[in-house]
């Protein structure tokens, strides 16, 4: 079902253009010129056939057709350059969509996204490109409602035999394909029922998300959903008689009122320190993948409609190799052999225990309250110390104090919760408020069993890391006067000089979000939002407010290419990981 929604198989989430891999997105003021009828385009094109190339800059400017507006924006130089931009304007009095369909933000964001998906297929085998993403319903740039009107930004590759015109190619798809797909959205044209439901769909997830504190969850689960994905490179869901529909433990069994489906019933993960176990490929990491992206909307048919996760859930793992600057470990590390100051620890090569540590302070100073942890991806020493290895290797010679000592007073002094994949040590059973065993992906609320083979165990103080004030000059997206923004598929961000790793960002999930970091970052210091002695996570409230008040507009202008909304906690992770940041002093929260 998920495929007619424009779902798509994508490695890590996205499935990149190889037109555009690696080719830099650089903001560019389109050159607007006086309104043309429509008529003339196809007049014009006719009459450059055959011409140079760079004739088709003449088109740059607005044509109006009978039920729209196109506006060229930006043409490409050649044929191999990035693809040329075109938006376009379907005014209301034609869309003829209902108020019920766009009016509050949640159901015109859905709308826009099944607009968007609809003309993607529309689309199928032109030169015309839209960017639809993938199972996740996330704000984007290519699709936008206004006051009933349909705004679509799109790309196009203008056709040449070699360095000339294909004017009849370029008419073909300007003349013909393009008006076609704007017949296919108006609202007479759709399927009205199948519209309505995937707003409906999107509107119950956010009513569920919004419930998860007033209900004391940092997740949900419904009953039914479909957590396996078909393979490691689909994020489409399982389909056939492998598929086992999941279905909650009684005794975390909690049922919820949603506005269009009434009553669901499903696991309800509280807040505290929930472990989730199982021998292994029973489903405990497909579980926790399911929660990393609950923190997004889904599409109808995906499976994960109805799993949900707080939006300020954070997924930590060890990531050596990458840059620190300046950040506060000291709660995981301490009294370093080389004298270094764990409250204020730089490194330009972290090892996994220090990257961890890091990837766990930076999240907690930018807001997140739930951390998702699998120990598959962890710093085994800074996870564990069992008791026979703090005997042969003693407290005065072990710098790190270990995750299982700071979990519980992480939560009970600081409000932060932890739902963590442990499969190969029992030694969490000690700090858990409530453990969850996977067996065939079914799961089975073990908390007392495991409770009856727990010791006690003596925690440590979790202090809350310092906040960082940053030189905002050591984030520049500029090279040469002109920004430079590009990704790499879904693993680097190229911002201004410097590339960005992003490959282990999980919550990463689409790649228009990558641009979008790209973006959020030459924002918050053009503007100079990390100026005047805000901390990251002050300069991000001043984002997120921009952001709530323009949407994800606001980050594009002047850019030609395509991007999607990030959150704040992958934007941070962006700057935390970019090489020539520097930070001028810390401050206490």
């Amino acid at each position: 079902m998920s495929g007619r929604y424009g779902g798509k198989d994508r490695r890590h989430g996205g499935r990149p253009d190889p037109q555009r891999r690696g080719r830099s997105e650089r903001p560019e003021q389109p050159e607007i010129r006086g309104r043309r009828d429509a008529a003339r385009l196809g007049e014009e094109l006719r009459r450059m056939s055959g011409a140079s190339y760079g004739r088709y800059k003449s088109l740059r400017g607005e044509w109006e057709f009978d039920d729209f507006t196109l506006s060229i924006d930006r043409v490409q130089s050649d044929p191999f350059a990035p693809p040329s931009r075109i938006s376009v304007r379907v005014p209301a009095s034609v869309a003829g969509m209902p108020e019920r369909a766009w009016r509050s933000p949640v159901r015109r964001r859905a709308t826009a996204d099944y607009l968007v998906r609809r003309a993607y297929r529309a689309l199928k085998g032109a030169r015309l490109r839209i960017d639809t993403g993938g199972q996740e319903v996330i704000e984007r740039a290519s699709g936008r409602i206004e006051d009933g009107d349909i705004l679509l930004r799109l790309g196009i590759e203008l056709p040449g035999h070699g360095r000339r015109i294909d004017a009849r190619t370029a008419e073909s798809e300007l003349c013909e394909r393009l008006p076609a797909m704007v017949e296919a959205l108006r609202w007479e044209e759709i399927d009205a029922d199948d519209a309505v439901a995937f707003a409906d769909t999107v509107e119950d997830t956010v009513a569920l998300r919004d419930q998860l504190s007033s209900l004391g969850l940092v997740a949900f689960v419904a009953d039914g959903s479909v957590l396996p994905r078909r393979s490691g490179v689909s994020d489409l869901p399982m389909d056939g008689s492998a598929v086992v529909p999941f279905v909650s433990p009684e005794t975390l069994r909690v049922a919820v009122k949603l506005p269009h489906r009434g009553e669901v019933s499903g696991l309800g993960i509280p807040e505290g320190i929930t472990l989730i176990v199982g021998g292994g490929f029973h489903g405990k990491s497909t579980l926790l993948h399911a929660l990393e992206r609950g923190v997004y909307d889904h599409v109808p048919g995906d499976g994960r409609e109805l799993v949900v996760t707080r939006p300020d859930a954070v997924k930590i793992r060890a990531e050596e190799g990458r840059r620190v600057e300046r950040t506060d470990v000291s709660a995981f590390v301490r009294n370093l052999p080389t004298g270094a100051d764990t409250g204020d620890f730089s490194t330009d090569n972290a090892s996994g225990s220090t990257s961890q540590a890091a990837n766990i302070s930076e999240s907690l100073e930018v807001g997140a309250s739930t951390l998702l942890v699998d120990e598959d991806t962890t710093a085994t020493n800074l996870m564990i110390r069992d008791t026979r290895m703090q005997a042969l290797v003693h407290g005065d010679r072990e710098p790190l104090t270990p995750f299982v000592d700071l979990v519980r007073p992480l939560h009970r002094v600081h409000g932060v919760s932890t739902v963590l994949v442990m499969g190969g040590s029992g030694d969490y059973f000690d700090v858990a408020d409530n453990v969850v065993m996977l067996d065939g992906y079914r799961p089975y609320d073990v908390t007392e069993r495991a409770r009856e083979l727990a010791s006690e165990r003596t925690g440590a103080a979790f202090h809350a890391p310092e906040h960082r004030v940053i030189d905002q000059r050591s984030v520049n997206a500029s090279v040469r006067g002109r920004s430079k923004i590009k990704r790499r598929d879904m693993d680097v961000l190229t911002f201004g000089e410097s590339d960005i790793d992003v490959r282990h960002l999980a919550q990463l999930v689409d790649p228009g979000q990558i641009i979008g970091v790209g973006l959020a970052l030459r924002m918050l210091s053009e503007d100079g939002l990390l100026g005047e002695g805000r901390t990251i996570a002050e300069a991000l409230d001043a984002l997120d407010g921009r952001l709530a008040e323009d949407g994800v507009v606001a980050l594009g202008q002047g850019f030609a290419g395509d991007y999607a909304l990030p959150r704040r906690f992958e934007t941070a992770a962006a700057l935390n990981r970019l090489r020539t940041l520097r930070v001028q002093r810390l401050r206490r929260p």
